[in-house]
């Protein structure tokens, strides 16, 4: 008789995790892990967080059409600068390990 393949089970979609551990008393307890949340890649590439907790953004409008634009303007559009307080929330869910 042919020798039986062992197939890997893995957990239905939406399962959450678990992992199991000893207790003091020697029995083995299953303990609910905490799913990792997923850092929003694009917002990854536009944001980084200073170390006050603050989020800089490169400015918009300096990729073109540049000659009807003033020197200064070009040069103040060159500088980061802090992303709206307004928006703190929604980035701090989208980088949350940033």
């Amino acid at each position: 008789m042919p020798a039986r393949r062992a197939t890997r089970l893995t957990p239905a979609a939406g399962a959450e995790k678990t992992s199991r551990a000893r207790s003091a008393s020697g029995r083995q307890e299953w303990n609910q892990v905490m799913p990792k949340l997923k850092t929003h890649r694009g917002a990854a590439k536009r944001f980084k967080k200073t170390a006050t907790g603050k989020f800089v953004r490169n400015s918009a409008f300096k990729r073109h059409l540049a000659s009807s634009k003033t020197t200064k303007r070009k040069r103040q559009l060159g500088k980061a600068s802090v992303a709206s307080p307004a928006d703190a929330a929604t980035l701090e869910r989208m980088l949350p390990y940033k």
